[in-house]
């Protein structure tokens, strides 16, 4: 085990741990509680799994939702009960080798389109994984 460096100030929270074998081709990927337990394919393969991009998409949104959560929370706003972030997250390849664009697509029925898009700013910002794609992967966050 690696131990983890924090700096003064930081506290670690949570450590994910998963065990992946065989890559997107033909491969598995468990987590060590074993709550995540699947099995890898390549996009658009008749081989049953999930690939590598819908995992992130769909971690990516749901972070990004607890963000919202949390930037309407500071204003004191309700979000609505069916708030939903369709992530898509493209694979593509060009003369330098794959690259990946993304576009979080959020829906916030009730809410005033300006509040909906000040929460999903304020959540692009705080997010971890808008930070940690940030200026890496073209992203559009949309309000829809």
């Amino acid at each position: 085990m690696t131990k983890v460096a924090t700096t003064p100030g930081e506290k670690l929270l949570y450590t994910a741990k998963t065990h992946t074998t065989g890559g997107r081709e033909n491969g598995a990927s468990r987590s060590s509680d074993g709550y995540l337990d699947v099995k890898l394919s390549i996009p658009g393969s008749a081989r049953i799994g999930a690939n590598p991009e819908q995992l992130l998409a769909a971690g990516w949104s749901a972070c990004f939702e607890s963000a919202m959560g949390i930037a309407a929370r500071k204003r004191r706003i309700t979000l609505p009960p069916d708030l939903a972030i369709d992530a898509e997250v493209d694979l593509n390849l060009s003369e330098v080798g794959y690259f990946l664009r993304a576009r979080l697509n959020v829906s916030a029925p009730g809410l005033e389109r300006e509040v909906a898009q000040a929460l999903a700013d304020e959540a692009h910002q705080t997010c971890p994984y808008s930070k940690a794609t940030r200026g890496n992967i073209d992203v559009a966050i949309n309000v829809i």
